[in-house]
């Protein structure tokens, strides 16, 4: 049976841009402004420019689609791409409205399935890794995410 391993968590200050409701669903843009990470194995920062082009469902569920930027502390880029699920529960839409501080992990459905990439030698091994992340929301327009990896 495989199993979670921790591996790092992050956490990134958001801009959030509403587009409004559209064919889709309800569109909102939380662009990453600045962050970090840290783990036994990665640490460094989360550089500005990323973003998740949220789309808000009818059904109560977020789904994310997130891309994003590391830079380790000795100077390695990795590219960070996942989509994922994220409970719309009032905690959450409280946060996103400016009257809730924030949730705990476990406090709604909210994970992710990162994807990391990165052509430096010395990091190389985060391109044969399934990852896999539990999110949750934090002041001020803060996202946060515990990352795992699937080991067998």
């Amino acid at each position: 049976m495989p199993e979670l391993i921790y591996e790092f968590e992050y956490r990134v200050a958001l801009e959030v841009n509403d587009f409004g409701a559209g064919p889709a669903g309800h569109r909102i843009w939380f662009r990453g402004t600045s962050g970090e990470f840290s783990g036994d194995r990665l640490k460094g920062e989360v550089t500005p420019g990323g973003g998740d082009w949220l789309l808000a469902g009818a059904d109560g569920f977020g789904r994310l689609d997130v891309r994003l930027q590391l830079r380790t502390h000795d100077g390695a880029d990795i590219y960070v791409q996942y989509s994922g699920l994220v409970e719309l529960s009032a905690k959450v839409m409280a946060w996103a409205g400016g009257q809730q501080s924030g949730t705990d992990f476990g406090d709604e459905y909210f994970f992710a399935n990162p994807r990391l990439e990165t052509s430096d030698e010395r990091y190389a091994w985060v391109n044969q890794i399934l990852f896999i992340g539990q999110g949750r929301v934090v002041t001020p327009t803060t996202v946060e995410y515990k990352v795992y990896r699937l080991a067998n």
